[in-house]
C-alpha cells in the first residue's frame, strides 16, 4: 500500500499540470450537469415497515385524489381580551380572510371555522383549515405569500391571527455556518503551519472536493430522487474530511522536507505514509455512512450513500490533487524554519555531487571525505528535522510523557468524565419536534400555542384512525363501533364523525388526545389503542390502523431505536476487522471501539442535558425543549464513528510506526504525539468548527445536529484519542500489538506505516528539484 501510494504521489507531483487539469475538467463537467439538471425534490420516500406508513398508503389507495400527506394550513384567530370570535365585527374579519385565501391558485378548499364548528368552548379562539392541491414541498412561494398577506390584513382589524401547518412552514433562517467553519479552519491552519500557502492549500482542495461532490449530487438528484438534505450533509462532511485529509498530507510533507528530502521525494513519502492513513480512515468513514442503508429508511440510505461518495472524492483529492499542488508550491507551504531546512538539504545535495566528482581523482581521500561530509550533511538535515519536529510538537510530546508516566490516573479520569456525562442518556426520549420547538418569533409557533391554549394540548397532534370495513357485514355500523370504542379510551378527548370514501367501505376518524404530541402519555395512548385492536376487530369485523403525524413520529422513533443495535454491530464489526488489518493487533481495534462508545454515550448525555432537559439551552437560543430528534442517535453514531476512526488511524499509526522502527512501547506513544498530536488537535478543532457553525441557524433541529456532532468530536478527539487511547496503550505495553499467529499468517500486510519506505533509499533529486528547491530568504 505505502509503496503504491508513494509512486502515486511522485507521479502526481511530476505530472501536476495534467492532474490539476483533470480535476478542473471533472469539476466543470459535473458543474455543467448540475446547472442543466432539474431541481431535486425535498420529498422523502416514506418510512416502510411501520403501521403509520401503511395507514397513509391505505388512505391514498381508498381515497384517490386526496393524498394523506397533502399540503394543509391552519389559520388561527384569537379575539381581543373580553371579546368572542363570533361577535359580528370579528366574524366579518374571519369571513373576509377565508374568501381572500380561497382565491389562491393552488388552494383546493378553505373551511370556515363557523361552518366546521372549529370554535373553542369559551368562544375566544377559532381556526380555518386550508387544503392545497399539491404537497407541502410543492406549495409555491407565491401561494405562501398570498396566505401570509391575507393574515396580515386580518390583523389590522384587531384580531390576533397566526398561520401554521406544513404548507406555510418558514424556511430555516440561515446562519453563517459554512462561512464560520471555513474562517475558523483557515485561522487554525495558519496557526498550525505558520504559512499562508500551507493554510490555503487544504482549503482549496476541500472546496474542489466539495464542489465535485455537490455538483454530482445535484446533477443526479432528479434521476435518483435525492433531496436537499443530501446536499447539506455532503457539504458538511466534505468540508470537514477534505480539510483534515489534506492537512495530514501537507503536515507529513513538511516533516519529510525537514528531514532533508527533495520536494518530489518528500511528496511521495508523504502520500505513501499519511496517504495510507487517509485511505483507511476514509474506508472507516465510508463503512459507517454506507452502513446507514441497513436501517431500512430510504431517505437515510440516500443520505448515507451520497455522503460516503463525498468521502471517496475527498480521499482521491488528498492522494492526487494535494501532491500536484505541492508540486506548484514546494517551498511556499514550508514555514520559515522549514524553508531554511530545505535550503540546507539543497546545499547537502550539492556537497554530495562534489564528493562524487572528486572520487575519480582522489579515490581514498574522496571516499573518506565523502563519508564524513555526506554523513555530516545528512546529520545536519536530520538534526534540523528533529529540531523542527521537537519545536512544533513540544507540548504534545510533553502531554504524551505525562500520560505515559500516569496512565492509570489519566484512564480513570477520562472514563469517569465521559461516564458522568453519559448518565443523562438513560432518560433519552426520541420524537420529532414540530412547531412547538420553533422560536416564538415564527407565526407557526404562535399558532401552535394559541391552538393549545384554546383547544387543549392534544389538539395539535390528533390521531388519524383509518378503518377498513371492507369485510364487515355492516360497514357503517362497524365504523361507528370502532369510533365509540376509541372515544371511550382514557386519554382521548374527542373523536370526529367518520369520513367515508366513495365505496363506503373505508372511513377516516380523528381522535384528539388529552396530552401534547411529544408527551410520553400520548405515546402510551397510541399503544393502548393498538393493543385494543384485536378485541375491537373481533367485535366489529372491521380492522383499523392508527396514523397521523403524532403516531408517525412515535413509530419512527421506535424503528430508529430498534435499528440502532444491529447498525452498531455491523458497522463496528466491519471497522474492527479493518483496523485489525491496519494495525495487525486485536487489542488496538477493541480499545478504539470502546473509546468510541464512551464518546458517543457522553454525546447522547449532553444532547439530553441541553435539548431535552433544558440546561444551558438558552445559551444556544433554544426556547422550547423536548424529545431528541428520532434519527439523531443513529445519524450521530454513523457520522461520528467514521470521523472518530480518522483520529484513531492518524494518531495510532504514528505510534505503531515508531514501535516498528525499534522504539519501546511507551516511547512510541510519545513519538506518536510528537509527530501527530498537534495535527490531530488542529483537525479536531476544524471539524468542531464546521459542525458548530450549523448551530448558528434558527431551527432547533439544525442546532441539535450541529451541537451533537461538535460535542461528539470534542469528546472523541480530545478526551478519547488524546487521553483514553494513549493511557490504555501505555498500560498494555507490547501486548497492545499482539496478534495471534494464525491471524498473523491470514491477514495481508498493508504497510500503512510506510515500513517499506523506511528501508527504501531516497530517490536522487532531479534537475527540476534542484531548481525548485532554491529558497529565497
Amino acid at each position: 500500500m505505502a509503496t503504491f501510494l508513494y509512486r502515486l504521489g511522485r507521479g502526481a507531483f511530476r505530472r501536476r499540470r495534467w492532474v490539476t487539469l483533470v480535476w478542473v475538467a471533472v469539476l466543470a463537467v459535473v458543474g455543467l450537469g448540475a446547472l442543466n439538471a432539474s431541481e431535486a425534490s425535498d420529498d422523502s420516500s416514506g418510512m416502510p415497515g411501520i403501521e403509520s406508513q401503511k395507514a397513509f398508503d391505505l388512505i391514498n389507495e381508498r381515497f384517490p385524489g386526496a393524498e394523506a400527506d397533502g399540503a394543509s394550513a391552519r389559520i388561527v384567530f384569537v379575539a381581543p381580551d373580553g371579546q368572542r370570535i363570533t361577535a359580528a365585527p370579528n366574524r366579518a374579519a374571519v369571513d373576509a380572510l377565508v374568501t381572500s385565501v380561497s382565491d389562491g391558485p393552488q388552494v383546493a378548499d378553505v373551511v370556515s371555522p363557523f361552518d366546521a364548528g372549529a370554535v373553542s368552548k369559551d368562544g375566544s379562539t377559532a381556526y380555518a383549515t386550508v387544503t392545497y392541491k399539491v404537497k407541502d414541498d410543492d406549495v409555491s412561494r407565491a401561494s405562501k405569500d398570498d396566505l401570509l398577506d391575507a393574515v396580515g390584513e386580518a390583523r389590522r382589524t384587531g384580531l390576533t391571527v397566526e398561520a401554521g401547518g406544513g404548507a406555510v412552514a418558514s424556511e430555516p433562517s440561515s446562519g453563517v455556518g459554512e462561512i464560520l467553519g471555513l474562517v475558523v479552519a483557515a485561522v487554525v491552519l495558519l496557526l498550525t503551519f505558520g504559512s499562508l500557502a500551507a493554510a490555503g492549500l487544504p482549503l482549496i482542495t476541500a472546496v474542489v472536493g466539495v464542489g465535485v461532490s455537490i455538483a454530482s449530487i445535484m446533477a443526479l438528484g432528479s434521476a435518483l430522487g435525492l433531496s436537499s438534505n443530501n446536499v447539506e450533509l455532503a457539504m458538511m462532511i466534505g468540508i470537514a474530511i477534505g480539510i483534515d485529509y489534506a492537512l495530514f498530507v501537507v503536515s507529513r510533507y513538511r516533516e519529510e522536507r525537514a528531514h532533508g528530502h527533495s520536494p518530489e521525494e518528500a511528496t511521495g513519502r508523504a502520500v505513501g505514509t499519511a496517504g495510507s492513513a487517509v485511505v483507511f480512515a476514509g474506508l472507516t468513514v465510508f463503512i459507517a455512512l454506507a452502513g446507514l442503508s441497513v436501517v431500512g429508511v430510504p431517505e437515510l440510505t440516500k443520505m448515507g450513500l451520497t455522503a460516503a461518495g463525498t468521502v471517496v472524492v475527498g480521499v482521491l483529492v488528498a492522494l492526487t490533487l494535494v501532491p500536484s499542488l505541492l508540486g506548484f508550491w514546494p517551498n511556499a507551504v514550508l514555514s520559515r524554519r522549514g524553508a531554511k531546512g530545505a535550503e540546507g538539504a539543497r546545499r547537502a545535495g550539492r556537497i554530495r555531487g562534489l564528493v562524487r566528482r572528486s572520487r575519480g581523482s582522489e579515490a581514498h581521500a574522496g571516499s573518506t571525505s565523502g563519508v564524513t561530509v555526506v554523513g555530516g550533511a545528512t546529520a545536519v538535515a536530520h538534526a534540523h528535522g528533529a529540531h523542527e519536529g521537537g519545536r512544533t510538537g513540544a507540548w504534545s510530546a510533553r502531554w504524551g510523557r505525562f500520560v505515559v508516566r500516569r496512565p492509570v490516573l489519566v484512564l480513570v479520569a477520562s472514563v469517569a468524565f465521559l461516564g458522568a456525562l453519559a448518565v443523562p442518556a438513560m432518560d433519552l426520549r426520541l420524537g420529532m419536534p414540530g412547531d412547538e420547538a420553533k422560536p416564538t418569533t415564527t407565526t407557526e409557533r404562535r399558532a401552535y400555542d394559541a391552538l393549545a391554549e384554546g383547544f387543549g394540548p392534544g389538539f395539535n397532534g390528533p390521531l388519524t384512525i383509518v378503518v377498513d370495513a371492507r369485510h364487515a357485514d355492516d360497514a357503517e355500523g362497524a365504523v361507528a363501533a370502532v369510533g365509540k370504542r376509541i372515544a371511550g379510551t382514557d386519554g382521548v378527548v374527542s373523536v370526529t364523525p367518520p369520513r367515508f370514501n366513495e365505496a363506503k367501505d373505508t372511513a377516516v376518524l380523528r381522535a384528539t388526545p388529552a396530552t401534547a404530541p411529544t408527551s410520553e402519555r400520548t405515546k402510551d395512548l397510541v399503544e393502548t389503542i393498538r393493543h385494543q385492536r384485536p378485541a375491537t376487530e373481533s367485535a366489529t369485523g372491521a380492522t383499523f390502523e392508527v396514523t397521523g403525524t403524532t403516531a408517525l413520529n412515535i413509530d419512527v422513533a421506535d424503528k430508529m431505536m430498534s435499528a440502532l443495535i444491529p447498525y452498531l454491530v455491523i458497522v463496528v464489526g466491519l471497522a474492527f476487522l479493518l483496523l485489525m488489518l491496519v494495525f495487525r493487533s486485536v487489542l488496538v481495534p477493541l480499545k478504539a471501539a470502546l473509546g468510541f462508545l464512551l464518546s458517543v454515550l457522553a454525546s447522547f448525555g449532553a444532547l439530553v442535558t441541553v435539548f431535552q432537559n433544558g440546561h444551558g439551552a438558552s445559551l444556544l437560543g433554544v426556547e422550547q425543549t423536548g424529545p431528541i430528534m428520532s434519527t439523531m442517535p443513529i445519524f450521530l453514531v454513523g457520522i461520528v464513528f467514521g470521523l472518530a476512526m480518522d483520529y484513531q488511524v492518524f494518531l495510532v499509526s504514528r505510534m505503531r510506526e515508531a514501535y516498528l522502527h525499534g522504539e519501546r512501547p511507551a516511547q512510541a506513544v510519545v513519538s506518536g504525539f510528537r509527530h501527530s498530536g498537534r495535527v490531530v488537535v488542529a483537525a479536531g478543532i476544524i471539524m468542531m468548527a464546521v459542525f458548530a457553525g450549523f448551530m448558528t441557524g434558527g431551527e432547533t433541529l439544525v442546532k441539535m445536529v450541529g451541537f451533537g456532532l461538535a460535542i461528539a468530536v470534542l469528546f472523541d478527539a480530545f478526551v478519547v484519542r488524546m487521553a483514553f487511547v494513549p493511557a490504555v496503550l501505555a498500560l498494555l505495553g507490547k501486548a497492545a500489538w499482539w496478534l495471534p499467529r494464525p491471524l498473523a499468517r491470514l491477514l495481508p500486510r498493508v504497510d500503512v506505516e510506510g515500513e517499506a519506505l523506511a528501508r527504501r533509499p531516497a530517490a536522487p533529486p532531479t534537475a527540476e528539484d534542484g531548481a525548485r528547491d532554491t529558497v529565497r530568504v
